[in-house]
């Protein structure tokens, strides 16, 4: 008798750990699912801080050091660029304001998508579509920022240390000397200082925009048209 109670004891034992494991198994899936659909945080680098903090002190909308770390003047600064742009007014560098800003991103930034959540009801994704669909009182659909490329950039660099203003390398990327070196060059020029290197200044310079830029150009100056009306 004590022996079938001890076998007993044992079966049940046996049948209670499977249990468990098979719970478990269930279980890990679910949680490691989770994980995975948890989407990658944009996080802006120091040195896309301080070209933001140049910028803004540019637009009197800031007027601290371009030191690369965020401060609440600079949350301040960001959130009226954000306001005065169509953006949600988040006080931080996610990549609508960055690109609103002219700013390069880095390769591991542009694989993270834009999300709603920067931007304003009236110009997320899910909205503008619903609205279009029913009627096209909102007007014109805001162009994508005007971005120079790499081999753009290079030439105006050149451009600016044949002309004593830059002192950098020739190497197609934005820097504080070069923003100031564009500073200079758009003062000089009689173009608006605004220490990126948009169309106006690319063509000031003689450099050829792409076919893309040129669309990008006349999208804008709808937009702008549009927006007066």
């Amino acid at each position: 008798m004590i022996k079938k109670l001890l076998l007993l004891a044992l079966a049940l034992f046996v049948f209670a750990g499977a249990s468990m494991a098979q719970a478990t198994a269930t279980a890990t899936p679910s949680t490691t699912t989770e994980k995975a659909k948890r989407p990658p945080v944009f996080r802006p680098t120091k040195d896309q801080i301080k070209q933001v903090q140049s910028i803004l002190k540019d637009k009197k909308l800031y007027s601290g050091e371009a030191s690369g770390t965020y401060d609440d003047e600079t949350r301040t600064g960001i959130k009226s660029f954000q306001k005065d742009n169509g953006l949600r007014e988040t006080g931080t560098l996610n990549r609508a304001t960055l690109e609103k800003f002219g700013v390069e991103l880095t390769d591991k930034q542009k694989e993270i998508p834009v999300t709603e959540s920067s931007l304003t009801p009236e110009t997320s994704t899910g909205k503008t579509t619903k609205t279009k669909s029913t009627t096209s009182t909102d007007g014109p659909k805001r162009p994508a920022p005007f971005r120079a490329n790499s081999d753009q950039i290079k030439a105006a660099q050149k451009l600016l240390k044949d002309g004593k203003m830059f002192s950098g390398e020739e190497d197609g990327k934005f820097s504080d000397a070069f923003r100031d070196g564009l500073g200079k060059y758009q003062d000089a020029n009689g173009l608006k200082v605004t220490k990126t290197l948009n169309a106006a200044t690319l063509e000031k310079m003689g450099i050829a925009l792409t076919d893309k830029q040129k669309e990008q150009v006349a999208a804008q100056a709808a937009y702008d048209a549009a927006k007066k009306n």
